[in-house]
């Protein structure tokens, strides 16, 4: 459960599209009206530079320009145009976070609003961050540092299809026309991606080899004949409904058979040859410089600064904790023989918790999740004073990624409202999502979640647009998980008993995360080791479970950031409880950790002192 991977721009987003959306929809704002430098108006020094860099960012990345709306008015030539991701291009973004890292520091604090001061420290770390995990000269990015730039949650071959799909909007022929531009460019990137590839195989950096059989996979139902693309049956659908004619499908038919399928041909040929020597080691500890790297990457998604060994400590802590409570949960529907993992083993097999695996069960699944997403939006007023004005659904993951793809995820709406969050399950094994988990997903993808933390912060009339655009996974998970567990202390559980095993299950399943993710990568477990953990102690399902580990094989460090952000939202509201007893207003403290938008922990542990100091 996580973010978006298209949003995935070290710089500014990490892993955010933990963005997201509420019960309403918002009136389509004008972007290219919004206010020059920020949404109040305020052109201060600070907010001038900040500006300077979204456009920067804008520039660079077209596609994240289109994933916010904000590829209108002075930047409607993004429309068509994809990033450059050559090496060139990526020394140029390199020296750009650079430049803007020493004008940050520059900055007097002194002259600073403590609103402004907490903008500085957001924006520092975003840049600190990009420097430090750009000393290590491999890989790429997927919901944070990633040490492979192509697995299969990272690479152009597997966001680009999604991304022109769902991102691209065809409306007029013009959209059409900036649809097949984007689609001619699309091989230079696959390229660079390949050339990248190439040179970290070169310094002893590859994937293991489930990791490339995975990727493989799916680089195979994407390089298909011409008839079966996405990327062209996509833009003929959309292009005929809006009554544009046959040329669209013709012609992106012709790039994609003369120019886009050899160079995924390119790319899959050069996979193979990675996987013809690929070792099975899991943990980036085997690559030059992965010991330093993974403390690099942990800290760079958590935003926490405890060490590898401190993480795994917390982790078994927790995990002890949350077994003994679900351990009683268990008990009380009658659950009593064997292990916890053995009964949530046997509950997963409950006929009646296990929706069909074809395609109509997978349509009753996704009716439900949003049904549990109805079902909280009334309850949501008794804790929030503020739920953001945008709209959102639940989706099944493309057939065509679900081999790879995580669990469950969220997108950010558009900035403009004009696409509503969204709300992904892989459902490649209906198995693998049974009734009782659904909802707590929900909760934490949807509402109270990442779809109402991000849709605040997009909707703060406060923060600059930098700050709007800004994602830290230990803040956005960790109040994801605290979302969870908001559900049921608001009565979500209590008609509903197999759901709380559910939400007590994946508590659980993210201290085991601190556990197996650094097992991995810094006491080198085996693949099999983490996937056994997983199995063993919740009862997952083998494919589950896999998936899982093998998503923190290619996504170091951000497993961990769940149950450690989480730990600092209970933190806080537990200090307050103890300092003003029965003044203590549950509304209030959900505004004084959402007035600032996503934070790093030490930040937002900061505000929730400061909050508690003068309450």
């Amino acid at each position: 459960m996580r973010i978006d991977p298209m949003m995935e721009r070290r710089a500014f987003l990490l892993s955010s599209a933990a963005t997201g959306a509420a019960a309403m929809m918002m009136p389509r704002l004008a972007v290219a009206a919004l206010p020059r430098v920020a949404p109040d108006g305020a052109e201060t020094p600070l907010n001038v530079m900040f500006y300077r860099f979204v456009q920067a960012e804008l520039r660079r990345s077209p596609e994240f320009a289109t994933n916010i709306g904000l590829d209108t008015g002075a930047n409607a030539d993004l429309r068509g145009k994809l990033s450059d991701q050559s090496a060139a291009g990526i020394a140029a973004n390199r020296a750009e976070s650079r430049a803007q890292l020493k004008q940050l520091e520059a900055v007097d604090r002194a002259a600073l609003s403590a609103a402004e001061r907490i903008d500085l420290d957001c924006v520092l770390y975003t840049r600190r961050s990009a420097a430090a995990v750009a000393a290590f000269d491999f890989g790429g990015s997927s919901y944070g540092p990633s040490p492979y730039v192509v697995s299969q949650l990272s690479g152009s071959y597997q966001s680009i299809p999604d991304f022109l799909d769902t991102k691209h909007r065809i409306d007029t022929a013009a959209d059409a026309d900036a649809y097949l531009s984007r689609l001619a460019a699309w091989p230079a990137q696959l390229d660079a991606n390949t050339d990248r590839m190439r040179h970290d195989a070169g310094i002893g950096v590859a994937p293991p080899d489930f990791i490339l059989d995975l990727t493989l996979e799916q680089m195979g139902k994407t390089a298909t004949p011409a008839a079966d693309a996405l990327v062209v049956k996509s833009l003929a659908r959309r292009a005929a409904a809006k009554g544009l004619g046959d040329r669209y499908a013709t012609d992106a038919a012709r790039i994609y058979t003369d120019s886009v399928l050899p160079a995924l041909q390119r790319q899959l040929a050069y996979a193979k040859e990675l996987r013809a020597k690929a070792t099975h080691d899991a943990g980036v500890w085997k690559l030059p410089q992965g010991e330093a790297f993974y403390p690099v990457a942990l800290k760079a998604t958590t935003t926490s600064s405890m060490t590898p060994d401190e993480v795994h400590k917390f982790g078994l802590d927790q995990a002890a904790m949350l077994t003994a409570r679900l351990d009683t949960e268990l008990k009380k529907q009658g659950y009593t023989k064997g292990t916890v993992g053995e009964r949530m083993a046997a509950l997963y097999k409950d006929p009646g918790q296990v929706y069909p695996n074809t395609d109509a069960g997978k349509v009753q699944a996704i009716a439900y999740a949003n049904g549990r997403l109805d079902a909280i939006r009334t309850r949501l007023p008794t804790v929030f004073d503020r739920v953001p004005p945008y709209s959102f659904e639940v989706r099944r993951v493309p057939a065509q990624t679900e081999a790879g793809a995580a669990a469950a995820f969220s997108q950010s709406p558009a900035i403009d409202g004009s696409r509503p969050g969204l709300v992904y399950f892989n459902l490649k094994d209906a198995g693998d999502w049974p009734k009782f988990c659904l909802a707590t997903t929900v909760f934490h993808e949807g509402l109270p979640g990442h779809q109402l933390e991000g849709g605040l912060a997009l909707s703060n009339t406060r923060l600059p647009l930098i700050r709007k655009l800004s994602g830290f996974s230990g803040y956005a998970e960790g109040w994801a998980l605290y979302a969870e567990q908001l559900a049921d202390e608001i009565g979500m559980y209590d008609d509903d008993p197999l759901g709380r095993l559910g939400y007590l299950k994946f508590m659980l399943f993210r201290a085991n995360r601190c556990v197996v993710d650094t097992g991995i990568h810094h006491l080198r477990w085996t693949r099999e080791q983490g996937i056994r953990r997983f199995v063993e102690q919740e009862g997952e399902t083998q494919g589950f479970a896999a998936r899982e580990v093998e998503r923190y094989c290619v996504n170091p460090g951000q497993a961990a950031s769940y149950k450690l952000g989480h730990s600092v939202f209970v933190g806080i509201r537990e200090k307050a409880k103890a300092k003003m007893g029965a003044r203590f207003d549950l509304k209030a403290y959900h505004d004084a950790v959402l007035a600032n938008g996503r934070v790093p922990l030490d930040v937002l542990q900061a505000i929730g002192d400061d909050w508690v100091a003068k309450g």
